[in-house]
């Protein structure tokens, strides 16, 4: 049960025909790799991203009965997501006691493997927790790109001492191509949203201006005048300046368009 340095040993790896490296195992991890490469991350939300990610992890590693998938932004768990719900529940223990091996994986940069949590010394709070739910066997694993870590992946399995050297050297494996993706969906993903929040932006000083035009129009007010009106009007309503904004633009509308329907 001890931690597993990525390259520490010299043994072959799953690749290299050893008598640990099954057929099957060597089969389930080349189809998650392909897998991995064939998504279309330009089609899919991070949070869906993110769980095919954990998914295919759960395919590619030996014994592994479920994953979940962090993503780290700003030093905190941002973005988690799971493949099966006994997975939401051990992480959401994890993450609410500040201690796991997911946490661990992350902080030290790399693999964490127990096969015993309930005695598991290096989280004697976070062990014995997911004990009592049956689950004994985790392999974390750091998504480490060349900018730094960009999340962790959890793999459980209800089992004792489910994940030996082999599952670990395939996690790593696996590890390598998922970091990527991750990063690539976590770039596309801060993207969409400043470009939604420029949008956002623009739309709202545009009603502004159409709203700070009706006022000045109709009150013969200057620029100042006319937001320092809007200003007073949104504080005295306990709402945003464009919703006010917008309301009076509405209505100007609304009035224009009677007066038209009565000549």
């Amino acid at each position: 049960m001890t931690d597993h340095e990525p390259g520490e040993n010299s043994q072959p790896g799953p690749f290299d025909g050893s008598a640990g490296a099954d057929d099957g195992d060597l089969s389930d991890l080349r189809s998650s790799l392909s897998s991995l490469s064939n998504l279309a991350t330009g089609q899919l939300s991070l949070e869906e991203m993110l769980t095919h990610v954990a998914t295919f992890a759960v395919r590619a590693i030996p014994g592994a009965n479920g994953a979940g998938l962090t993503l780290l932004e700003d030093g905190r768990a941002d973005t988690i997501v799971a493949t099966d719900p006994f997975v939401t529940e051990v992480d959401a223990i994890q993450y609410g006691l500040g201690e796991g091996p997911c946490i661990s994986a992350a902080a030290e940069r790399r693999t964490m493997r127990s096969g015993s949590l309930g005695s598991e010394h290096r989280w004697p709070t976070f062990g014995p927790h997911v004990d009592r739910l049956g689950v004994h066997s985790v392999l974390s694993l750091p998504l480490l790109t060349p900018d730094g870590v960009f999340g962790a992946m959890n793999v459980y399995a209800h089992a004792r001492d489910v994940f030996d050297e082999h599952a670990a050297e395939i996690g790593e494996i696996f590890a390598v191509p998922a970091a990527i993706a991750v990063q690539n969906a976590h770039v596309l993903d801060r993207a969409r949203r400043l470009a939604a929040n420029l949008q956002t932006a623009l739309s709202t000083r545009e009603v502004v201006d159409q709203a700070l035009g009706v006022l000045r129009g109709s009150n013969g007010w200057s620029a100042t005048e006319a937001f320092e009106h809007l200003r007073s009007i949104s504080r005295a309503q306990r709402a945003e300046v464009a919703d006010v904004a917008q309301a009076l633009v509405d209505d100007a509308v609304r009035a224009a368009r009677l007066r038209r329907g009565g000549n």
